[in-house]
Protein backbone atom coordinates (compact mmCIF):
# COMPACT_ATOMS: atom_id res chain seq x y z
CA UNK A 1 0.00 0.00 0.00
CA UNK A 2 1.31 3.36 -0.97
CA UNK A 3 1.27 6.56 1.48
CA UNK A 4 0.58 9.56 0.65
CA UNK A 5 3.27 12.56 1.59
CA UNK A 6 2.17 14.46 4.70
CA UNK A 7 3.63 17.69 2.71
CA UNK A 8 0.31 18.00 0.99
CA UNK A 9 1.89 17.58 -2.76
CA UNK A 10 -0.59 14.67 -3.22
CA UNK A 11 2.43 12.32 -4.33
CA UNK A 12 3.59 9.34 -3.18
CA UNK A 13 6.16 9.45 0.29
CA UNK A 14 8.80 6.98 -1.28
CA UNK A 15 8.74 9.78 -4.82
CA UNK A 16 8.12 13.08 -2.55
CA UNK A 17 9.99 14.22 1.03
CA UNK A 18 10.71 10.54 2.36
CA UNK A 19 14.12 10.20 -0.25
CA UNK A 20 14.95 14.19 0.92
CA UNK A 21 14.99 13.07 4.30
CA UNK A 22 16.70 9.67 3.75
CA UNK A 23 19.65 11.75 2.37
CA UNK A 24 19.29 10.43 -0.68
CA UNK A 25 18.53 13.20 -3.08
CA UNK A 26 19.18 16.97 -2.50
CA UNK A 27 15.91 19.19 -1.99
CA UNK A 28 15.76 20.84 -5.74
CA UNK A 29 14.29 23.82 -4.47
CA UNK A 30 13.11 25.81 -1.18
CA UNK A 31 9.57 25.25 -1.65
CA UNK A 32 10.67 20.86 -1.62
CA UNK A 33 12.92 21.68 1.91
CA UNK A 34 10.18 23.29 3.24
CA UNK A 35 8.01 20.40 2.70
CA UNK A 36 10.56 18.14 3.67
CA UNK A 37 11.04 19.64 6.91
CA UNK A 38 7.38 20.20 7.40
CA UNK A 39 6.84 16.26 7.11
CA UNK A 40 10.18 15.39 9.11
CA UNK A 41 7.93 17.10 11.92
CA UNK A 42 5.28 15.34 11.03
CA UNK A 43 7.57 11.87 11.16
CA UNK A 44 10.06 12.96 13.97
CA UNK A 45 12.98 12.87 11.81
CA UNK A 46 14.72 15.28 14.04
CA UNK A 47 17.93 14.31 11.92
CA UNK A 48 16.96 16.12 9.00
CA UNK A 49 15.36 18.97 10.74
CA UNK A 50 18.27 20.19 12.26
CA UNK A 51 20.60 19.25 9.56
CA UNK A 52 19.08 21.62 7.47
CA UNK A 53 19.74 24.18 9.24
CA UNK A 54 22.10 27.06 7.67
CA UNK A 55 23.67 28.54 10.35
CA UNK A 56 25.01 25.87 13.60
CA UNK A 57 23.09 27.25 16.29
CA UNK A 58 19.42 26.19 14.22
CA UNK A 59 17.46 24.43 16.98
CA UNK A 60 17.46 22.84 20.25
CA UNK A 61 16.99 19.17 19.47
CA UNK A 62 14.87 18.71 22.68
CA UNK A 63 12.49 21.15 21.62
CA UNK A 64 12.20 20.58 18.58
CA UNK A 65 11.68 16.60 19.55
CA UNK A 66 8.85 17.62 21.95
CA UNK A 67 7.44 19.88 19.11
CA UNK A 68 7.03 16.70 16.80
CA UNK A 69 6.17 14.41 18.87
CA UNK A 70 3.47 15.84 20.79
CA UNK A 71 1.72 17.96 18.54
CA UNK A 72 -1.34 16.15 16.13
CA UNK A 73 0.03 17.83 12.53
CA UNK A 74 -3.20 18.42 10.17
CA UNK A 75 -1.57 19.73 7.07
CA UNK A 76 0.51 22.22 5.24
CA UNK A 77 -0.17 25.13 3.21
CA UNK A 78 1.97 27.41 0.98
CA UNK A 79 0.57 30.57 0.55
CA UNK A 80 3.65 32.17 -1.33
CA UNK A 81 7.04 31.12 -3.03
CA UNK A 82 9.88 33.68 -4.40
CA UNK A 83 12.89 32.01 -5.88
CA UNK A 84 14.13 29.16 -4.76
CA UNK A 85 14.42 27.58 -8.11
CA UNK A 86 17.06 25.34 -8.84
CA UNK A 87 18.99 27.85 -10.59
CA UNK A 88 18.67 30.50 -7.40
CA UNK A 89 20.67 30.42 -4.24
CA UNK A 90 18.06 32.36 -2.17
CA UNK A 91 14.45 31.77 -1.96
CA UNK A 92 11.56 32.65 0.50
CA UNK A 93 8.65 30.37 1.54
CA UNK A 94 5.55 31.52 3.42
CA UNK A 95 3.58 29.00 4.63
CA UNK A 96 1.28 27.86 7.36
CA UNK A 97 1.32 24.12 9.24
CA UNK A 98 -1.58 23.34 11.23
CA UNK A 99 -1.50 20.94 14.21
CA UNK A 100 -3.04 20.41 17.57
CA UNK A 101 -1.70 20.08 20.93
CA UNK A 102 -3.75 19.16 23.75
CA UNK A 103 -6.86 19.37 21.61
CA UNK A 104 -6.52 22.75 20.87
CA UNK A 105 -6.32 23.40 17.08
CA UNK A 106 -3.19 25.89 15.83
CA UNK A 107 -1.69 27.45 13.39
CA UNK A 108 2.06 28.27 12.71
CA UNK A 109 2.13 30.66 9.78
CA UNK A 110 5.62 31.62 8.85
CA UNK A 111 7.39 33.31 6.33
CA UNK A 112 10.77 31.26 5.99
CA UNK A 113 14.14 32.24 4.04
CA UNK A 114 16.49 29.66 2.51
CA UNK A 115 19.67 30.02 1.06
CA UNK A 116 21.80 27.23 -1.09
CA UNK A 117 25.07 26.63 -0.01
CA UNK A 118 27.02 23.82 -2.40
CA UNK A 119 24.21 23.45 -4.27
CA UNK A 120 22.22 22.76 -0.68
CA UNK A 121 19.27 24.38 0.37
CA UNK A 122 19.44 25.23 3.76
CA UNK A 123 16.84 26.68 6.15
CA UNK A 124 18.35 30.18 6.83
CA UNK A 125 15.74 32.21 9.02
CA UNK A 126 11.96 32.70 9.52
CA UNK A 127 9.88 35.30 10.81
CA UNK A 128 6.34 34.06 12.60
CA UNK A 129 3.63 35.60 12.25
CA UNK A 130 1.20 36.15 15.30
CA UNK A 131 -2.07 36.96 15.57
CA UNK A 132 -4.39 37.98 18.52
CA UNK A 133 -6.76 35.93 19.10
CA UNK A 134 -10.56 37.41 19.07
CA UNK A 135 -12.72 36.25 21.55
CA UNK A 136 -15.92 34.76 19.34
CA UNK A 137 -18.59 35.84 22.57
CA UNK A 138 -18.72 37.90 25.11
CA UNK A 139 -16.75 36.84 28.35
CA UNK A 140 -18.55 34.99 30.93
CA UNK A 141 -17.72 35.82 35.09
CA UNK A 142 -16.89 33.35 37.39
CA UNK A 143 -20.35 34.64 38.86
CA UNK A 144 -22.26 34.47 35.90
CA UNK A 145 -24.77 32.28 34.52
CA UNK A 146 -23.25 29.45 32.80
CA UNK A 147 -23.75 29.66 29.20
CA UNK A 148 -24.49 25.72 28.69
CA UNK A 149 -28.37 26.87 30.20
CA UNK A 150 -27.72 24.54 33.37
CA UNK A 151 -28.89 27.22 35.88
CA UNK A 152 -25.45 27.32 37.93
CA UNK A 153 -23.33 29.55 38.07
CA UNK A 154 -19.95 29.33 35.49
CA UNK A 155 -17.18 28.60 38.01
CA UNK A 156 -19.58 25.41 39.43
CA UNK A 157 -20.23 24.35 35.87
CA UNK A 158 -18.34 24.67 32.50
CA UNK A 159 -15.74 26.97 34.17
CA UNK A 160 -14.70 24.23 36.70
Amino acid sequence: MTETCPCGSGREYSACCGPVIAGAVPAPTAEALMRSRYTAYVKGEIDHILGTYARADGANRKATEDWSRKAVWKGLEIHRVEKGGAGDTEGMVEFSAKFETDGRAEEHRETAYFIKKAGTWLYDSGNVRTETVVRAGPKVGRNDPCPCGSGKKYKHCCGK
